[in-house]
């Protein structure tokens, strides 16, 4: 066909470890890019190896953790997310996930910090 046109009422939304995600557009749509609207309260540090990811604030405010930088989030705010950049966001926002290539739940990868070691690890 060539185009999808689809309205975020007609999309998913799935519980997930960033928050209550209404899944507009995924891999399962195009292997190209995905568009997800997420509600974030405090998500789960992670990162990915091969999806960029750019988020977009629309409303609420917060902070992003990228590596061991924090930065404050709030309507307007853009971030773009290279791959293997450790990132988790907190607070009360709802944004606008957008990565290419799509994410897929095979590209998520948790970081694990242990405080008695002192080390990170990770975990799929």
């Amino acid at each position: 066909m060539g185009y999808l046109v689809r309205e975020r009422a007609e999309a998913p939304v799935v519980m997930s470890k960033c928050g209550e995600s209404t899944r507009v557009l995924t891999a399962d749509d195009t292997p190209v890019a995905n568009l997800h609207v997420t509600h974030i309260r405090d998500s789960v540090k992670h990162y990915h190896r091969d999806c960029t990811e750019v988020y977009y604030v629309l409303a609420g405010s917060g902070s992003m953790e990228l590596g061991d930088d924090v930065v404050d989030l709030r309507p307007g705010v853009t971030v773009l997310i290279e791959p293997g950049t450790p990132h988790r966001a907190y607070g009360d926002l709802e944004t606008i996930v957008f990565g290419v290539p799509a994410w897929r739940h095979t590209d998520e990868f948790y970081v694990v910090v242990d405080t008695d070691a002192g080390e990170t690890r990770e975990a799929g």
